[in-house]
């Protein structure tokens, strides 16, 4: 069965409706597919610049401490070994790619699965337009998003080229604006609304692959 979501405008009035595809917003909630993808998704986002000397990196330390016998001690060859303060470091951390690989398909299903759980709560809106007029306005944007969400925090998904709706809302803290092409599981889950531009709502379906129907 699937789920009508009405389309508002800025004032928050219905301006139409449309059936959310079922096989996007409608789909099995698959948590550990979703676990997997999300922890891959940060793990991409590390930068794996991390980096310890090991002794041969550690400068100085080129002249032997002392004797090689009749100290008592154990014979040492370099102060920059590791047991020696200012030495190098055994097995520490060095430059490496934390990417995982995750195929297309299976990022799709996490991202399909993380809008049907929105959706299943009455948490996927759909707007006309956040900004009237041709000047961008914070205040004016925010009040429309009140309008539509009472959410403490809302992902806010536009096409690239509003740059309107871009200009209004980037500096807001409640408000995390995402391209409809970069939308992703991880800022699906990480806000409590997810609110789309009727321009946006349209690519994403052509991008996942729904096919949504549209009430007057």
């Amino acid at each position: 069965m699937s789920t009508t979501v009405d389309v508002l405008d800025a004032a928050g009035a219905k301006t139409g409706s449309v059936d959310l595809p079922e096989d996007i917003f409608g789909a099995k909630v698959n948590i550990p597919l979703i676990h997997q993808v999300v922890v891959a998704q940060l793990a991409a986002r590390r930068q794996g610049t991390h980096k310890t000397k090991t002794r041969g990196e550690v400068s100085g330390g080129g002249k032997k401490p002392y004797r090689q016998k009749g100290t008592g001690r154990a014979r040492q060859g370099s102060t920059r070994a590791p047991q020696f303060t200012g030495g190098g470091t055994v097995h520490g951390p060095q430059p490496r790619d934390y990417t995982q690989k995750t195929p297309k398909k299976m990022k799709a299903a996490a991202l399909r699965g993380a809008l049907s759980d929105r959706a299943s709560g009455g948490r996927v809106h759909i707007v006309d337009s956040l900004v009237t007029g041709d000047t961008p306005k914070t205040k004016a944007a925010l009040d429309a998003l009140r309008n539509i969400s009472k959410a403490r925090s809302v992902l806010v998904v536009v096409d690239a080229d509003d740059e309107l709706t871009w200009l209004s809302l980037r500096n807001a803290p409640e408000v995390h604006l995402l391209d409809a092409g970069q939308l992703n599981t991880y800022d699906v889950l990480c806000y409590d609304d997810v609110v789309f531009t009727r321009e946006a709502y349209d690519q994403v379906v052509a991008r996942l692959g729904g096919s949504g129907k549209e009430d007057a």
